[in-house]
């Protein structure tokens, strides 16, 4: 029903936050599965493509997902007041979810060099457990968004 009654003007900007947010859940659910099957089952390809889904998709993802943010914050006149609650609970988890991805597409990176020399299994279990913890993160995030608690 609110989706009926909102301005055409913000319909954009909404698009490209909610595309980049789906974009950028999908690669980190992505990165997570194969990275975990890649490390249980000691299978280089999959912790190869696991690190290339959190690099390629899911960081690209969560800039779309800020820039449209921030752009549909600004359509929406949100700026000009208190934050509801809903858009803090987004703001705390993209921000620390983003240094968060960060970390994980570093510490991949790092170990997914080091698969070559037989290292690398402990970094890839970190960027592993970052991505499954942060997909958990964004579903609560979706239900804040969604839902709209105050």
């Amino acid at each position: 029903m609110l989706a009926t009654i909102r301005p055409d003007a913000v319909s954009i900007a909404l698009f490209f936050h909610v595309a980049g947010a789906v974009i950028m859940v999908g690669g980190l659910f992505s990165a997570g599965l194969a990275l975990a099957f890649g490390w249980r089952e000691n299978a280089e390809r999959y912790l190869r493509f696991g690190w290339r889904a959190l690099a390629f998709v899911a960081v690209p993802g969560w800039i779309v997902m800020r820039i449209g943010a921030e752009w549909t914050r600004h359509k929406e006149h949100l700026d000009d007041g208190l934050d509801p609650t809903w858009l803090g609970i987004g703001y705390v988890t993209a921000d620390i979810g983003g240094a968060l991805l960060l970390i994980a597409v570093i510490c991949g990176g790092l170990g997914v060099r080091r698969l070559g020399k037989g290292g690398g299994a402990g970094l890839l279990k970190a960027s592993t457990v970052i991505s499954i913890g942060l997909v958990l993160t964004y579903l609560v995030t979706v239900w804040a968004m969604a839902g709209k608690p105050d």
